[in-house]
C-alpha cells in the first residue's frame, strides 16, 4: 500500500475530458443536464431549501478491490465513511461550527444520506460492500480498470439504482475522482483511494477524516471544484454556483482565514473551508446553500433514477 499523498489531487477533470474524446454524447449530455440543472435550481430557490423538510436518500455499493490483506479494509471503516457521508451532508458535523462568521449563513444542511444496499441487482441480500481478489498492484484513473472485471477490478452494479463507490490503491498520487451525470454508465461512479476512505484502519492524516468522498460525491452530483474548471485557473471563472466566491485556483493544507486569492472576492475572500476545495481533511467542513441547491436540481434532473430508487430503500430501513 503507498503512502498517503500530502496535498489533495481529484482527477475528475481529467477523466471527463478523456472520457468525452471516447463518448462523444457526454459534452451534449452535460450541456443538456446543465440547461434543466439551472431552470431547476431557480425553480427551487434558496429560501425554499431553508424550510425543506425532505430527505433524499441514496443507496451506495462500495466496491473494495484489493491485492493484499491490508487492502481489503473493514466493514468498520466503510461504516466510518459513510457516517462521515451522513454527517456533512446534513450539516451535523462537529466541526460545522467552525465556519467563518461571514460564511455561516450560507452553510447549509443538504438533506440528503446514505444507505448502503440491502439487496443486491439480482434480488439477493447485500451488505452492500462487495470484495475483489485483483492482481494489480495499482490502477490508474485514464484506464478505469477498477470498473471492470476484465481489468482487474469489478463491473458497476446497475449506476441508476446504487452510486457506485470502488476503493483501491491509485496511481499518480490520486485521492481520488468521480463521473459527472451525463457520462457512460459502465464508469459511473465514485473512486477513493484506500488509505482516504473512512476514519479508521488504512486512513492516513491529512486525508483520515473521511472528506475524499464527501467532496468526490459533490461531483457525482454535478459540483464543480470551488474555482471551476477552466484548465488555466483564472479569477473570471466560477463554479455555476452564485454564493462561492470566485478564487484563483485550488487552496491546499489548513490556511488561516481570511485568504484573498481575487481582488473582487476582499474581504472574506476564498470559502476554502468549503468541500469542494483542496485543502485538508480538517479544514474543509461546509457547503453553501448554493452548491446545495445544485446537487438538489442535479437528483430532480440526472440522478433522479437514483433519487427513485433510494425512496425506495428508505421505505425499509
Amino acid at each position: 500500500m503507498p503512502r498517503t499523498p500530502q496535498r489533495r489531487n481529484c482527477a475528475t477533470v481529467q477523466t471527463y475530458f478523456a472520457l468525452v474524446d471516447s463518448y462523444p454524447d457526454y459534452r451534449k449530455n452535460q450541456r443538456d443536464i446543465e440547461m434543466a440543472t439551472r431552470k431547476a435550481t431557480r425553480t427551487l430557490g434558496l429560501d425554499s431549501l431553508r424550510t425543506m423538510t425532505t430527505v433524499v436518500t441514496l443507496p451506495l455499493v462500495v466496491h473494495i478491490i484489493h491485492r493484499t490483506d491490508r487492502e481489503n479494509i473493514s466493514d468498520a471503516q466503510v461504516h466510518s465513511q459513510i457516517d462521515v457521508l451522513n454527517k456533512d451532508f446534513r450539516g451535523t458535523n462537529s466541526d460545522f461550527g467552525q465556519v467563518p462568521q461571514p460564511f455561516q449563513s450560507l452553510a447549509g444542511d443538504a438533506r440528503i444520506q446514505f444507505v448502503l444496499a440491502k439487496e443486491a441487482p439480482d434480488g439477493s441480500t447485500t451488505t452492500g460492500i462487495t470484495r475483489t481478489k485483483t492482481p494489480k498492484a495499482s490502477f490508474d484513473a485514464a484506464s478505469q480498470a477498477m470498473k471492470a472485471t476484465a481489468t482487474g477490478g469489478i463491473d458497476p452494479w446497475d449506476t441508476t439504482r446504487y452510486l457506485n463507490i470502488w476503493v483501491c490503491t491509485l496511481q499518480d498520487s490520486l485521492l481520488g475522482y468521480a463521473q459527472f451525470p451525463g457520462g457512460p454508465p459502465e464508469t459511473d461512479g465514485v473512486v477513493i483511494l484506500n488509505t482516504a476512505f473512512g476514519t479508521m484502519g488504512t486512513a492516513k492524516a491529512p486525508f483520515n477524516l473521511g472528506r475524499t468522498a464527501t467532496h468526490e460525491i459533490g461531483h457525482f452530483l454535478n459540483l464543480s471544484h470551488i474555482w471551476g474548471e477552466a484548465r488555466i485557473s483564472t479569477c473570471d471563472d466560477g463554479d455555476y454556483v452564485d454564493d462561492t466566491p470566485n478564487q484563483l485556483g485550488p487552496n491546499t493544507g489548513k490556511p488561516n482565514f481570511p485568504l484573498v486569492s481575487c481582488p473582487a472576492s476582499k474581504p472574506n475572500g476564498d470559502m476554502f473551508m468549503n468541500y469542494m476545495d483542496y485543502v485538508d481533511d480538517a479544514a474543509m467542513f461546509m457547503f453553501s446553500l448554493g452548491q446545495i441547491a445544485r446537487m438538489h436540481a442535479t437528483l430532480e434532473v440526472a440522478r433522479k433514477p437514483l433519487a427513485d430508487a433510494g425512496a425506495q430503500l428508505a421505505e425499509t430501513v
